[in-house]
Parts: C-alpha cells; structure tokens; sequence
C-alpha cells in the first residue's frame, strides 16, 4: 500500500469493517452446501473484493493517536522490519501471534468448507483473540519504535497549515 492508502488504512472504520468480514467470509464458504460451489466462489470473491477496498474506501482519520492508527502504523513497522529492524522480543510475539491468528484461521475455514459449526467458531473466537492480541502488540510496537526513524515519526501527525488566513479560508492579500 502506498502511504496514501495507509493514511486511510487507519480510519477506524476501514479497520471495524475489515475485522467484521471474517463472520462473512466464513459463511460465504459455508454457502456451498446449500447455493452450490460457483454461486460460493462468486460470494467469497465479494468477500476479498471488500477486503481489498476498504482500506482505500474510508477518509483518512483525523486523529492518529488512536489505538487503532498507532496499531496500523505497528503493523505497517512489522512489515518494514528488513530495513527498519524492530526489538527482537517484539519480533518473537509478533510471530507467535501470528502463528496462533493463523492456525485459528484455517480452523475456521476448514469448519466452514466441512459445514462443521464448531470447528469455524472455534476458529473464528482463536482468530479474533490472536488479532486483537497482535493489534495491542502492534499498538506498543508503534508507541516504542515511533522515534527510532524519521519516518515513523510523522506518521501519527496530519498536515496541517498555520496561516491563519488560510485556516479561516480567506484570501490571502497580495502584497504590494
């Protein structure tokens, strides 16, 4: 994503909707049992068109202290550790989280293909706690590395311009 998009990755809304795909995306598989395989395919094909576009669909936030902007932006340090390093024991969770975000996922698809209810809210709840966990950790990962490079640390700040006559959006006279 582009600096621009992750700009508007951070908008609360794009991150809510994002988390709240999972329930769809499970059903959309799911689906299969009852509508048949292509009219499934074509559901969960809607499902990763959505998680493709929001992140690009909402407006930039206009507060990026939040706890959803800081853990954007520590996904977005996570992302960058091959050229920024990040601490090694932040790394390590990391990892893990995302190792427990990911085994809970894929039991959670494999309940919905396999129609088996439990094993996809299983999933589902796994899933959830590993992300939110992840996100929090994303969160102290954004707070500890925001000064360690210079472009972390205008991440959080919006542009803003302090001419006065140009926050009230008058003209500005000419000068003579």
């Amino acid at each position: 994503m582009t600096a621009k998009v992750w700009r508007r990755h951070v908008s609360p809304w794009s991150v809510h909707t994002r988390m709240a795909t999972l329930p769809f995306l499970l059903a959309s598989l799911a689906s299969h049992a009852w509508i048949g395989t292509p009219a499934a395919a074509g559901l969960t094909l809607i499902v990763f068109t959505w998680l493709l576009v929001s992140p690009r669909l909402f407006p930039a936030p206009t507060r990026f202290d939040t706890w959803i902007a800081r853990s954007a932006f520590g996904e977005r340090i996570w992302i960058n550790r091959m050229a920024v390093p990040i601490p090694q024991d932040e790394a390590r969770a990391a990892m893990r989280l995302s190792l427990v975000t990911g085994l809970g996922f894929a039991t959670a698809v494999y309940g919905a293909i396999t129609i088996n209810p439990l094993l996809a809210v299983t999933g589902m709840i796994v899933t959830y706690a590993g992300k939110l966990v992840f996100l929090n950790r994303m969160a102290l990962l954004y707070d500890r590395m925001r000064d360690a490079h210079p472009l972390y640390r205008f991440w959080s700040t919006a542009p803003d311009n302090d001419n006065p006559a140009r926050k009230a959006n008058r003209k500005v006279p000419e000068s003579a």
